[in-house]
C-alpha cells in the first residue's frame, strides 16, 4: 500500500513528504487509516536529536484511526473499528508485563517485525525506521495488534487521539505513577500538551491546590482551564523557595514535564517532607541530575515515570468515558489543525509556545 508519509532523513533538517510503501498485515498485525495524530514534544527531540532515531524514519506516536485490514490471529480489533494507538506495546510473557507492569514491558522486539522479514515502511526498497513502533506522520500505519484499543465511535478521533500519548502519559503520572491523594499539593512544571494532562489528572484524583510553573505567561493563563489553581512564572530564576511560601511549606507531589535536569532539581527543592519528585519529561540522554543529598533525610524522594505508568488497554476507554462525564477536558487541549505537509508549522508553533497541540489531519 502506498500512502504519503512526512519522512525524517537529517536531523534538524525539514521533514520531506514523499510516498512510503506499507507491507501488508502480517498474522499479528493491524492496517490502520490515519485520521488524526498529535505533534508531540518527543517527535520534536527526536528531530532535533536529543532523541536518537536511525534514519530515515517517520515521526509521530500520538495517533487515532480506522482499521482497514487485520491478520488471521488478531482479535482484538476488527475492520471498520476505531483505534487509538500508542507506543506502550507489550509482548505479555516478559516479568514485568506478567507482573502487571506492560508500560515496561522487557520484550518490545516480540511486537515487531524480525530482521529476515520484509520491513512494514519502505520506498524503493530501502527500509524505513518504524519510530515508537508506530509511524503516525503517515496516511496509514502497519502495526502490532497489540499497539492499538478499539474505541467508541461517537468520541472524534482528534480528540481521542490525545490519550494515544499525552493524556496517557499525564494523567497516568498522576493517578498511576504517583497516586496524587485528595487534599495533596502539586506543583506542575511545564504546561503544554503533557503538564496540563498532569493537572487534569490530579484535579481528578482531588488535590486541593495545583500549581503551574512556566515562563510563558499564555500557557500560564491557559493551565487554569485545565485544573490549576495557581500560576507561577520562572522566568525570573529558581523558583523554590517562592513556590514553598505559595504551598505553605511545600508541595506534596511535583511533576517535571519539560525534560529538563534544572527543572526535576527545582521539583525536588519545592518538595515538603516526605513529599515527592515525578520525573515525566524526556530529558535527553546522557544528562545527569545534582541534588543535595542532605534533602534526603526529610524522606523526600524522586521518581521516574514511562508513558504515566500505564495499562494502555484498560487506562484509555476510562479516559474517554471521563471525556464523556465532562471530567477530562481533550476539547481545550487541541489548539490547531494542520494538513501532514504543514507538519513544519506544527513544530514552529509549539516551540514558540503558541499551542498546547497541534492535531496533523488526513482527510
Amino acid at each position: 500500500m502506498k500512502v504519503k508519509a512526512a519522512v525524517h532523513r537529517e536531523v534538524s533538517k525539514p521533514l520531506v513528504i514523499e510516498d512510503v510503501d506499507l507491507a501488508d498485515p502480517g498474522p499479528d498485525e493491524v492496517l490502520v487509516k490515519t485520521v488524526a495524530c498529535g505533534v508531540c514534544h518527543s517527535d520534536l527531540h527526536a528531530l532535533n536529536g536529543s532523541i536518537v532515531s536511525p534514519t530515515p524514519t517517520i515521526f509521530g506516536h500520538e495517533p487515532a484511526g480506522i482499521v482497514l485490514a487485520i491478520g488471521n490471529r488478531v482479535r482484538n480489533v476488527e475492520v471498520g473499528d476505531h483505534v487509538i494507538a500508542c507506543t506502550s506495546i507489550f509482548c505479555g510473557a516478559c516479568v514485568q508485563c506478567v507482573n502487571g507492569r506492560p508500560h515496561l514491558c522487557m520484550d518490545r522486539g516480540a511486537c515487531q517485525r524480525s530482521e529476515d522479514e520484509a520491513p512494514r515502511i519502505s520506498k524503493d526498497g530501502e527500509m524505513i525506521h518504524q519510530f515508537a513502533d508506530l509511524s503516525a506522520f503517515a496516511e496509514a500505519m502497519l502495526l502490532h495488534h497489540r499497539g492499538v484499543v478499539k474505541i467508541d465511535k461517537d468520541i472524534p478521533l482528534d480528540r481521542a487521539a490525545l490519550v494515544g500519548c499525552a493524556v496517557t502519559t499525564g494523567v497516568g503520572a498522576a493517578l498511576n505513577t504517583a497516586k496524587v491523594t485528595p487534599g495533596s499539593v502539586v506543583v506542575v512544571f511545564g504546561a503544554g500538551g503533557v503538564g496540563v494532562s498532569i493537572m487534569q489528572g490530579a484535579r481528578i484524583a482531588g488535590a486541593r491546590q495545583i500549581i503551574a510553573v512556566d515562563i510563558d505567561d499564555n500557557k500560564l493563563k491557559n493551565a487554569l482551564n485545565f485544573g490549576a489553581t495557581d500560576t507561577f512564572n520562572s522566568s525570573g530564576g529558581d523558583p523554590a523557595r517562592a513556590l514553598k511560601k505559595m504551598t505553605r511549606g511545600g508541595a506534596d507531589y511535583a511533576f517535571e514535564a519539560v525534560g529538563v535536569p534544572e527543572l526535576l532539581e527545582q521539583a525536588f527543592y519545592c518538595l515538603a517532607p516526605h513529599g515527592t519528585a515525578i520525573l515525566v519529561g524526556a530529558i535527553p540522554y546522557g544528562q545527569k541530575v545534582s541534588l543535595h543529598a542532605g534533602h534526603f533525610f526529610q524522606e523526600k524522594k524522586v521518581i521516574g515515570c514511562m508513558m504515566g505508568s500505564n495499562k494502555f488497554t484498560i487506562d484509555a476507554p476510562n479516559y474517554l468515558e471521563l471525556y464523556r462525564q465532562g471530567r477530562l477536558d481533550l476539547d481545550g487541549m487541541v489548539t490547531r489543525h494542520e494538513p501532514l505537509d504543514r507538519v513544519g508549522e506544527a513544530f514552529r508553533a509549539m516551540e514558540a509556545g503558541e499551542v498546547t497541540r497541534t492535531m496533523l489531519m488526513f482527510d
